[in-house]
């Protein structure tokens, strides 16, 4: 993607602060193009695709399979046949597929016998780093208040037919365009007896060396009217873990280096954010730095602990009367996950945050490697990485914050060089990361220093 030439004449030509007329002058924070993808989100796009599926009855994963108008079966035929339409309208530009795998009676008790589970896949190849994959999903299955309930009319309109919608939507809108990584886009079985979709989709990943630089599992993005009595729109939360214990390596420089409480999926979460606050108007992220909810988990969770970057996106406030409920009236309160209880604009404004950070993502450069740091007992700090190979890399961004801040609180444009020295900040007293940056602003997530200068 490119920024228009007369747009950069314009900001530079008005003298904005951070657009100084040196070589090293940083690009710019915002791109058109990726504004006009996030407002090309529709609402009733979303809004005919969760009824689609609500018409479904069920799409718990052991309900029928054969029906073309009822159960897991027909759903996930369905959604691989919008995927292809979305690629017949781009000129074949998604390859779309099953991953299947069998569950075999005994792994769960969830589970009473061998039993297909499918995820629908469809890929959008990325034109310089086909192996560098964004992976962005929601989980097809439904289910009622009992949990081997097959038959039971469950609609599951928000969870998660909102987040596969959302994935579709997605798909519609940036397939339209190139970008030189590659986006996945996936709708999961399995999630609510066991999260086995995700868990076949992110062995997948491990086996075929993918280099998945990102998951966002989309989860229940469409209610606004908490169980709590909260009715709000504007706020939206983002779920993630440091690195997994078993994939931490305890050493004194990741103590010192912030990796004890720190890891790739905060990164992630860190950039979602910004590009929420960038792009999306109205909505506030909330960083909350778990794995999942208490005693509960969702489809991020297989990827983040392989240690692959995953987060979860979903919405503020949660209605548990609309949540795994048999479709009821008891006591004055409506139970079940009905159509009703989803807000489209809502679920827009978050399909909205998943298709700017993708685009950023997927068009930006890789983030730096073997970034090393150094400034022991000196009033300054010094930061060195390895050349990210990137057609229209335009430079790299130093980032750093005080080590009880949950976000970067500053940054700098260093250019294109891959040493830099930070003149009286002190070591001691913040945490530190680099990012690659493109001649449109794209910006990779920041990569945490691994080892020390010599």
């Amino acid at each position: 993607m490119r920024t228009l030439l007369p747009l950069l004449l314009l900001l530079a030509a008005t003298g904005l602060p951070g657009l100084a007329q040196t070589p090293d002058a940083p690009p710019p924070s915002v791109d058109p193009a990726v504004q006009a993808m996030v407002d090309a989100v529709r609402a009733d796009s979303i809004r005919a695709d969760v009824q689609t599926m609500v018409g479904f009855e069920t799409r718990h994963t052991l309900s029928d399979t054969t029906s073309d108008e009822r159960g897991v079966g027909a759903a996930r035929r369905w959604l691989k046949a919008e995927f292809e339409r979305i690629s017949e309208r781009c000129g074949g530009c998604l390859e779309v597929r099953y991953q299947k795998t069998v569950v075999e009676a005994g792994e769960t008790d969830r589970i009473p016998g061998d039993t297909p589970v499918y995820n629908v896949v469809a890929i959008q190849r990325g034109t310089e780093h086909p192996n560098r994959y964004f992976l962005m999903g929601g989980h097809l299955d439904s289910r009622v208040s009992d949990i081997m309930d097959s038959t039971s009319v469950a609609p599951g309109a928000n969870d998660d037919a909102s987040g596969v919608a959302g994935a579709v939507e997605a798909a519609r809108v940036l397939s339209q365009r190139d970008f030189e990584s590659s986006i996945v886009y996936v709708g999961y079985t399995g999630e609510e007896q066991g999260l086995f979709g995700s868990t076949h989709a992110a062995e997948i990943a491990v086996e075929e060396n993918w280099h998945l630089a990102g998951v966002l599992n989309n989860d229940m993005i469409g209610n606004i009217r908490g169980v709590d009595g909260v009715v709000e729109n504007n706020t939206f939360r983002v779920f993630a873990q440091r690195r997994p214990p078993d994939l931490h390596e305890e050493s004194w420089s990741t103590r010192y280096f912030g990796g004890e409480n720190d890891g790739p999926s905060r990164q992630l979460a860190r950039y979602v954010a910004g590009m929420a606050e960038t792009y999306v108007r109205h909505l506030e992220p909330l960083l909350i730095y778990r794995l999942d909810r208490f005693g509960r988990g969702g489809d991020q969770m297989p990827f983040a602990n392989r240690g692959f970057p995953a987060v979860r996106i979903m919405e503020t406030h949660e209605n548990y009367t609309r949540q795994h409920q048999d479709l009821r009236m008891e006591d004055g309160i409506r139970y079940g996950d009905r159509i009703g209880g989803v807000n489209f604009d809502y679920a827009a404004k978050l399909t909205g945050v998943n298709v700017a950070s993708l685009a950023s993502l997927a068009a930006g450069p890789p983030a730096p490697d073997s970034v090393r740091i150094g400034g022991a007992v000196s009033p300054s700090t010094t930061l060195a990485w390895e050349p990210v190979d990137h057609a229209d890399l335009a430079g790299y961004k130093l980032y750093w914050r005080p080590t009880a801040a949950s976000r970067w609180t500053k940054s700098t444009f260093v250019g294109d060089t891959t040493r830099h020295t930070l003149e009286n900040v002190v070591i001691d007293n913040s945490l530190f990361g680099v990012a690659a940056v493109d001649e449109d602003g794209h910006e990779s997530p920041v990569a945490f220093p691994s080892g020390l200068l010599e």
